[in-house]
């Protein structure tokens, strides 16, 4: 009798869904945090929210459950360097955004990467914990929505890709 699939056939399962890459960016402390995810999702139109899973050991989870508010950058395909960046575990806090260009966002003052291909800014709606990750749900207070937006990157069965020219 089989004990149900293993983790490293759910991870193989579920890589092959392409999804889209986004920074979530936070401020606690006075100290600027950053994750990438591809685990990001609009959830409802009434009320204006959206969805992030975040690693309850991470030093992410822990920076944005105390600052209550954070950011979310889409990411266009050539922010690629950005999302690995921001994916390294144990990478230096301080200065970590210097090489790449950037703002602060108006509510949060969480940092916002320029670019990007849609910006959201976000207070924390309810947190729901799910296995060792909680779902971050978070009420959009502010957006930023650029008029002509480049393609996206995305994240395909463990790698970076992008949608490619089309077919013609």
């Amino acid at each position: 009798m089989s004990n149900g699939p293993s983790t490293e056939q759910f991870r193989e399962a579920v890589s092959r869904f392409a999804t889209g890459l986004t920074v979530v960016t936070c401020v606690a402390d006075g100290v600027d945090h950053a994750m990438t995810a591809n685990s990001f999702v609009s959830v409802s139109l009434e009320p204006l929210l959206v969805l992030v899973s975040v690693e309850q050991d991470s030093r992410f989870h822990e920076a944005v459950t105390a600052a209550g508010a954070w950011s979310v950058s889409i990411l266009p395909e050539s922010a690629e360097p950005a999302a690995r960046w921001f994916a390294t575990r144990g990478r230096p806090l301080p200065g970590q955004f210097e090489r790449f260009a950037h703002h602060r966002s108006e509510r949060s003052g969480a940092v916002l990467l320029d670019g990007a291909l849609a910006a959201l800014e976000c207070r924390t709606w309810r947190s729901l914990p799910a296995g060792d990750h909680d779902l971050l749900v978070g009420l959009v207070v502010g957006l930023e929505v650029p008029a002509d937006p480049a393609e996206p990157l995305l994240y395909h069965r463990r790698h970076y890709a992008t949608i490619g020219p089309a077919p013609g």
